[in-house]
């Protein structure tokens, strides 16, 4: 095995590779490129966004035009001042409560459900079929069916969370239970531990890193769908936020965008596997 890298070095060098980035990003809208900057395909925008018809092209906004827009858009994030002009924080606290919402009825039903087919090959051999397929549907080809048939556009978005997050956490719990060590049941048995206690004291121990693995891929396909299905429905949500934006040809509101629901997936991610490590054993 290779030497571990120094995080400090490591660090350093991140730091100045996004500051290259930057600085040829800056160059090339503001300096090489031209004052103008690369602009938006005209015919392009005008067949996608309403606003690029009435406006014609759009400059590509440089790192420091960004930061700015960032600025202000942080000074204020949860103003309202009408149904499509709500502050950049309430955006994304609409997309975190789909998340949450959908999320947590996922972890509802697929752990319990994991728990029971990892434990029973008899349901493990009945089901998989099911799971095999259905996990591979791309969770937004629900979001049709559950329009038409929920009628209601912020519950739908929380039913295709539900939908996406279920597998990873379904098959994760139940391959963690399915692996628990036979030397551990068998101790629990000679010791006379009944079904429920051996579940909460044994298996539930041993298999909970593999099920915080299922529920970290899982909140970060949930976060990754909820920008594609606020798309969808419109309304509310960062998502949503982001095609208005779009429509407006904001580009640097878009990059924005782009930014802030990458550090939400962190940190998503982050909490689940400071969760993973606290949970974690070793022999």
């Amino acid at each position: 095995m290779g030497a571990k890298a120094d995080p400090w070095r490591a660090a350093l060098l991140s730091v100045l590779l996004l500051a290259a980035l930057l600085a040829a990003w800056e160059w090339a809208v503001k300096g090489g490129g031209g004052p103008a900057g690369p602009a938006v395909d005209e015919e392009l925008a005008a067949l996608l966004s309403p606003a690029a018809a009435a406006g014609g092209q759009t400059a590509m906004p440089a790192p420091s035009d960004i930061g700015a827009r960032l600025l202000e858009l942080l000074s204020d994030p949860f103003h309202r001042r009408g149904t499509n002009d709500q502050g950049i924080g309430i955006q994304i606290a609409w997309s975190l409560g789909r998340v949450a919402a959908g999320f947590t009825l996922a972890a509802l039903v697929a752990i319990p459900l994991g728990f029971l087919i990892g434990m029973s090959p008899l349901l493990n051999a009945a089901l998989n079929p099911y799971v095999q397929v259905l996990r591979p549907v791309s969770p937004l080809a629900w979001m049709p069916l559950a329009l038409y048939t929920i009628r209601d556009s912020s519950i739908s978005s929380i039913f295709v969370i539900f939908i996406c997050s279920v597998w990873p956490m379904l098959i994760n719990t139940a391959f963690g239970v399915a692996t628990v060590r036979r030397e551990w049941l068998n101790v629990a048995r000679t010791l006379e531990a009944g079904r429920w206690k051996t579940a909460i004291r044994v298996i539930l121990p041993a298999a909970a890193p593999t099920i915080l693995t299922g529920m970290r891929i899982s909140i970060g396909i949930a976060w990754l769908v909820i920008v594609a299905a606020e798309m969808l429905v419109g309304g509310t949500g960062i998502g949503y936020w982001v095609w208005n934006q779009w429509n407006n040809l904001s580009i640097a509101d878009i990059v924005i965008a782009i930014l802030l629901i990458g550090l939400v997936g962190l940190l998503l991610d982050r909490m689940l596997g400071l969760v993973q490590r606290w949970v974690a054993w070793q022999e």
